[in-house]
């Protein structure tokens, strides 16, 4: 009998999945602030299911990265926090390029870009509390800021 031997390149990427309380909230911040694309999106046919006709979940894109939203359920909602204690990393080419890019879209983030662990971070908080990164490699000391 031969057994089958899974290798790492089987895995091809992840997709973090966020469960969101407003769709339409949601698409503005990533969409329209962070600059991400829909590639894939659901909208229920049955009125039954969506009687306003609203997208439930799709799948965005920004470059080689994605994630996935979907609207819980009325009620359906965690009664705790979403997001506590996870940040979803970014590895970008340029991240101070996407900061000036949010800055003009009305993206505040929370707090000023600093070097951490060789990296340039790019902190921001999505409508529901997701904690998410920005970063890319330099050379500049640890802990510094960006001055602008």
């Amino acid at each position: 009998m031969t057994v089958a031997t899974i290798t790492t390149a089987n895995v091809k990427q992840a997709v973090p999945f966020f469960g969101v309380t407003n769709m339409e909230s949601s698409l503005r911040f990533y969409v329209e602030g962070l600059g991400f694309k829909t590639k894939h999106q659901w909208i229920p046919d049955r009125a039954e299911d969506n009687p306003d006709g609203r997208i439930r979940w799709c799948w965005l894109e920004h470059g080689a990265a994605a994630i996935m939203l979907q609207e819980f359920w009325p009620g359906s909602r965690p009664t705790q926090a979403l997001g506590t204690g996870a940040s979803v990393c970014f590895m970008c080419e340029d991240a101070l390029a996407l900061y000036r890019q949010f800055k003009t879209h009305g993206i505040q983030t929370r707090r000023p870009p600093y070097v951490g662990n060789r990296l340039w971070v790019v902190p921001v908080t999505d409508p529901d509390g997701y904690r998410i990164e920005f970063e890319s490699p330099t050379d500049a000391p640890e802990e510094s800021e960006l001055k602008e």
